[in-house]
């Protein structure tokens, strides 16, 4: 084995162990909002730059991966043009791109945001590492074999399948890994939220469908067939007919208040979607109060599809109070994600006397509080009982 390898690949894997161990727990400095006056111009450089240099930072790291994978498999195995390709990754593109995740601070990208980007640094940083050990025991295992083909003068022969196909398997995941990374950084923390909003819009959505197609007149049957043999004489299955009609009743009458309330609420999802964050670009991040409203979006709208799956889970079971207390929390969640974005991201300025042009989704957020307001009487009156 070259005199530098077993340093320089020893050095990748030591800097790999210690950068996951950086995202895992980074600083509370990091963590932390940059003062707004002596670090104003540093905080705005760093919301410029931080995402390309992620993405950049990713796509070199797979171009690098793309080399030491093909130098690895290909006959002869070369020591210094592997160490080249490690000392590459270990002077600039892990640096680069660990700084480039750690500059994605809560304070000027969202907390959700920031906790995905370490996540999948991270995870890239972990495959990168099961690669380069993968490397490390081709070239043992070449070395090893070397020796004893130094002492019959043979030829070095082509490396088994099994390694190969190892090497193989984890580039394919530092790829996928890294592709993750550029996705994301690309399409911005928008991107990122309007993604999430779509994913718990399609839960409360599928939520809906499962309540509409709920009968509980089918569920009464099921129990009376399972319960059949239990009956006692006419009399009293004249008695629990008349509870049961009242029951199934009760729980139709209960299924459609709870639909009536819910489909303004899934409502929400796409609305804030078309007026609020689709062609936003940057504007929620240019200002610590738009970074605020992303939060307070992001919290209340994931909030909602389990809080409806809980209202679902309660109706089934014939516990209309509390589907009504689970109810009123979803409703809470969706006044406050509406609130949170009723005005636009950015209000332009107007003369003295102008009136503000009216906004589409201002006018309709006041009148989804009123719809709410009247299909919540149910729902209200349940939970006052």
């Amino acid at each position: 084995m070259a005199t530098q390898f077993p340093v320089v690949i020893s050095t990748t894997l030591t800097l790999l162990e210690k950068f996951q161990a950086t995202l895992a727990s980074p600083t509370t400095a990091t963590a932390q909002a940059p003062s707004k006056d002596a670090n104003a111009s540093a905080e705005a450089d760093t919301t410029t730059n931080a995402l390309p240099l992620l993405s950049n930072s990713a796509a070199v790291l797979k171009s690098q991966v793309t080399k030491l994978s093909l130098l690895a498999i290909t006959a002869p195995f070369t020591h210094s043009a592997v160490s080249t390709v490690l000392r590459a990754c270990n002077e600039s593109v892990l640096p680069s791109l660990v700084t480039a995740a750690l500059l994605v601070t809560p304070a000027g990208y969202t907390q959700a945001f920031h906790t995905e980007i370490l996540l999948l640094v991270k995870t890239a940083l972990v495959e990168f590492s099961t690669l380069v050990r993968d490397v490390k025991g081709i070239a043992e295992t070449k070395d090893l074999a070397k020796r004893e083909r130094d002492a019959k003068k043979e030829k070095e022969g082509e490396i088994s399948k099994i390694e190969k196909d190892a090497v193989m398997v984890a580039v394919g995941r530092v790829w996928d890994a890294c592709d993750a990374v550029t996705e994301v950084a690309g399409k911005g923390v928008v991107g990122f939220v309007m993604r999430r909003v779509e994913q718990w819009r399609d839960l409360v959505k599928d939520a809906v469908e499962e309540l509409e197609d709920w009968d509980p007149e089918e569920d009464d049957e099921f129990f009376d067939e399972l319960m059949g043999e239990e009956k006692g004489d006419d009399n009293d299955d004249d008695d629990e007919d008349e509870d049961e009609e009242e029951d199934t009743a009760a729980l139709q009458e209960n299924k459609k208040s709870t639909l009536r309330f819910i489909k303004p609420i899934a409502q929400v999802y796409p609305a804030i979607l078309t007026n609020r964050l689709k062609n936003a670009g940057d504007k929620p991040l240019s200002s610590t109060a738009g970074i605020a409203k992303l939060e307070s979006l992001m919290i209340n709208l994931q909030s909602i599809p389990d809080q409806v799956d809980e209202a679902a889970g309660a109706l089934y079971e014939n516990n209309w109070s509390k589907a009504a207390e689970y109810l009123k929390k979803t409703q809470k969640n969706a006044a406050q994600a509406v609130n949170s974005v009723s005005s636009p991201w950015i209000v332009s300025e107007i003369a003295e006397g102008e009136q503000q042009p009216a906004d589409k989704f201002a006018t309709w957020s006041k009148m989804w509080l009123k719809v709410m307001d009247e299909v919540s009487k149910p729902i209200d009156a349940a939970v006052s009982e």
